[in-house]
């Protein structure tokens, strides 16, 4: 069953299985068709989201277990609802206590002969035979006296680990020695570590799910649950961190009988996904970046970068200049918290080379292979390429590639000439070395043949890319780069956030012809603001001038109140603008975003290596400044702009609620919701769906009641008339014409189904209205379904005459 529109829960220990079955009779009455779940499977112990699996073969008990789950289920199919899981084939925990994955205490336990063994991907030759746990606090030497043997495990304060049959009673250097694993400082991970993880993160190994049998094991209860009835449709995690995400894909879709399915692909702009892949679509952070676009203003953008730079003065390549920073970070990345992955890719690389036939490939240095990795890894704009060795690659893939390529050569070219033509010896110190680009570019585009070198490396060529495009732009240059906090979001390009009403009909024709059932989202549990709060901090665009002269005043006034000023320009310019996306900044919640952005952009202080004195500086400016006095000054602001913030709120629910797709709500998003970067996103959930006292008369008074009423009309509409919007349906562009029209985007869905939409408010306000702009609409009565009037199509109707009472209409014929 294709849903309608799904409702994101987030389920935790403090919201389990009983809380969201509380809330089923709520969210049914919102108009939703099927409740989106975080992962139900178990999971580490307390954990506030589920990705960190330990064991596929049961429902975690923390959430109410597999009775809570189907109770859950039973409770929304009475009302009309269904459910949608959300799996995780990338990734398993590596949790303190390692007995409760007991794949992963076997695999330690027994070594690479292990039954588990398969289950794992772990580089046992670069370990010498044994797999490294970055644990320790410190180094082993210093750490030593905190190992104990214990009931024929090995303690290291939380931890619990296996031991080899027959070594527990031996001195600890050889206990440890002969253990198939390597206790080691935590540090060590970023150049030794020999297993393929999640991104960056050790406590997450990655889960071959390519091997048949891994793929049943780790499946076996997600299918019985579908076959049960208990869940309709399923969500799949980051299937570009899999070695091979098409095959996985089609034995998934196989294995469901084909249920509506979607994965977590971030599209770069111009990207499309793999046509070949049998899904539904993406989790809908493509249109995410449409919607958010369509209200940005261009002209307005480049001024308020202007004035981010000339107010941060941050250089070029550390916040600057978008695509500087990017190519920093990744270069960051790669040699830092990528280094051990990189350096697998470089031994496989050279394998590659030394078993290739004849002699053409051979005397490529190790060097110059890395060099050459670095430079093409850095360049591609896309998370990965799909390529499969010995198999011609895409034509996407290709292009993307073969330009990488070509950008990397150049980049050799450089070096060269800047070391005086070689003569230092070093990486570039011999042109012909740039021929190592030429190598790389081959093996991932599986031009090389299809042995077992050549298909290590394409596909863990494409994971290393996914994670660092993760890494370098999500989670390093989304901070670095703060001109518009709201245009850094997943999937989103904050170098070009503006897209045009025209883009944006495009790119809706493109959806409905070719995923129609694609999910769309505004707001998730990764997105780094939600879209009410994005909705505010885009809103600047339109008056760069008042936001430069509030930051001037607001500066001046904590100088003047506290005698404190920030600790550097960079961290006021991204206080000041992510309190104006809370609406009303919270110490608290304030303080706790800057601290991890200051960590993430990894500037003046970092994860791992804290610098306290700065963050202390950083929490004091949060409570001094737009906690401080001038929180007056930014109420005032709020105030001021609420009518265009408004616009921009109900503008991109409606859009997104109606445009072509499946829209997935996260929860409580159906009424103003101002959220930050987790876990802000992802507290326990206050009033979900809609009231018993909703009265649909008085819904519009007030913003809950105004944004409440938007919502539950349009998913109603889309629950009771499900082929004006689904594959069968139909889009197409209504144009406005007059001094206004660029302000106003509307289409209609299957002719019967129109959405008309306000952008760029102020600047509408400013330049005097809609003066005359006059809409085309479809012949027949229509109905505005948020102020129950009457409407009349055929021929064109005044803008203004029909946004009179909001600055969006939703109108159905009759």
């Amino acid at each position: 069953m294709t849903p309608t529109a799904t409702y994101r829960l987030q389920l935790r220990p403090e919201f389990p299985f009983a809380a969201a079955e509380e809330a089923v009779p709520r969210l049914a009455r919102l108009g939703v068709s099927h409740l989106h779940l975080s992962p139900v499977l178990t999971a580490v112990p307390g954990s506030a989201h589920g990705y960190d699996v330990t064991d596929h073969g049961t429902v975690r008990a923390e959430l109410g277990g597999e009775a809570g789950l189907r109770a859950l289920s039973d409770a929304a199919r009475r009302h009309g609802l269904g459910l949608v899981l959300d799996i995780v084939p990338n990734h398993m925990a590596v949790p303190a206590d390692v007995r409760l994955n007991l794949p992963l205490w076997e695999t330690l336990r027994e070594g690479p002969g292990s039954p588990y063994g398969r289950w794992f991907d772990v580089d046992w030759a670069a370990g010498g035979g044994r797999m490294l746990l970055p644990v320790l606090a410190g180094p082993l030497r210093t750490e030593q006296d905190a190992l104990r043997v214990e009931g024929g495990v090995l303690r290291y304060g939380p931890h619990v680990l296996p031991l080899r049959d027959g070594t527990d009673g031996l001195p600890l250097p050889e206990l440890l020695d002969a253990q198939h694993y390597r206790l080691a400082w935590w540090r060590l991970a970023r150049s030794e570590l020999n297993y393929r993880r999640f991104f960056t993160v050790s406590e997450l190994i990655g889960v071959r799910v390519e091997d048949p049998a891994v793929f049943d094991a780790t499946h076996a209860t997600v299918l019985r649950l579908l076959r049960d009835g208990v869940a309709d449709g399923l969500r799949v995690d980051h299937p570009d961190g899999l070695a091979d995400p098409a095959g996985y894909l089609r034995r998934l879709h196989k294995a469901t009988g084909g249920r509506w399915t979607v994965v977590e692909k971030i599209l770069a702009r111009d990207e499309t996904l793999p046509a070949r892949w049998p899904v539904d679509g993406t989790t809908g952070y493509d249109a995410l970046h449409r919607v958010d676009g369509l209200f940005t203003d261009p002209y307005g953008h480049a001024e308020l970068t202007a004035h981010y730079r000339e107010f941060t003065g941050v250089p070029d390549d550390r916040g600057g200049d978008w695509h500087a920073t990017v190519r920093r970070a990744a270069y960051k990345v790669l040699t830092g918290e990528l280094a051990a992955e990189t350096d697998r890719l470089t031994r496989t690389a050279v394998r590659a080379c030394e078993e290739a036939d004849g002699l053409r490939l051979r005397d490529h240095a190790p060097p110059a292979l890395r060099t050459a990795l670095r430079e093409v890894l850095v360049r591609l704009p896309v998370y990965r390429p799909y390529a499969t060795a010995g198999r011609p690659a895409g034509e996407a893939d290709t292009r993307t590639l073969e330009t990488a390529a070509e950008k990397a050569r150049a980049a050799f070219a450089r070096a060269h000439a800047a070391d005086g033509g070689g003569g230092g010896g070093g990486t570039y110190g011999d042109p012909r070395e740039a021929e190592a680009v030429d190598v790389v570019r081959d093996l991932a585009l599986g031009r090389l043949g299809d042995g077992p070198a050549p298909r290590d490396f394409a596909a863990r060529f494409a994971q290393v890319s996914s994670a660092l495009r993760a890494k370098a732009v999500e989670d390093t240059a989304f901070y670095r780069y703060a001109p518009l906090l709201s245009a850094c979001e997943v999937g989103g390009d904050p170098g070009h956030p503006y897209v045009s009403p025209e883009e944006f009909h495009a790119y809706c024709a493109r959806v409905q012809r070719d995923w129609p059932t694609t999910a769309t989202a505004l707001s998730t549990h990764d997105t780094k603001r939600s879209a009410d709060a994005r909705a505010a901090v885009t809103a600047l665009t339109e008056c760069p001038e008042r936001w430069r002269d509030l930051l001037t005043a607001v500066t001046r006034q904590t100088a003047r109140a506290t005698g404190r000023d920030a600790p550097d320009p960079h961290l006021a310019w991204t206080a000041w603008q992510t309190a104006v996306a809370l609406g009303t900044p919270s110490v608290e919640r304030l303080t706790e975003a800057l601290l991890k952005a200051v960590r993430e952009a990894a500037l003046r202080t970092g994860w791992t290596a804290p610098d306290e004195a700065y963050e202390s500086a950083v929490a004091e400016f949060a409570a001094d400044g737009p906690c401080g006095p001038a929180l007056y000054a930014l109420a005032e602001w709020a105030k001021e702009a609420w009518p265009y913030v408004r616009a921009n709120q109900l503008g991109m629910a409606l859009l997104q609620l109606t445009m072509p797709g499946v829209p997935d709500l996260y929860m409580g998003t159906e009424r103003p919701y101002h959220a930050l970067v987790d876990p802000d996103n992802r507290r326990p959930p206050g009033a979900l769906g809609v009231p018993d006292d909703f009265d649909g008369a008085a819904a519009g008074r007030g913003a809950d009641r105004e944004k409440l009423r938007l919502t539950c009309t349009a998913l109603r509409l889309r629950r009771d008339r499900p082929e004006l919007f689904l594959d069968t349906a139909s889009y197409a562009p209504l144009r406005a014409t007059g001094p206004a029209a660029g302000h106003c985007v509307a289409f209609v869905r299957s002719g019967a189904v129109a959405s008309v939409v306000t952008r760029l408010a102020r600047r509408l306000h400013d330049a005097g209205g809609w003066r005359g702009t006059e809409l085309p609409l479809p012949d027949g009565r229509w109905r505005e379904l948020l102020t129950d009037r009457a409407v009349e199509g055929g021929g064109t109707r005044d803008v203004a005459e029909l946004l009179d009472d909001a600055p969006v209409a939703l109108l159905l014929r009759e």
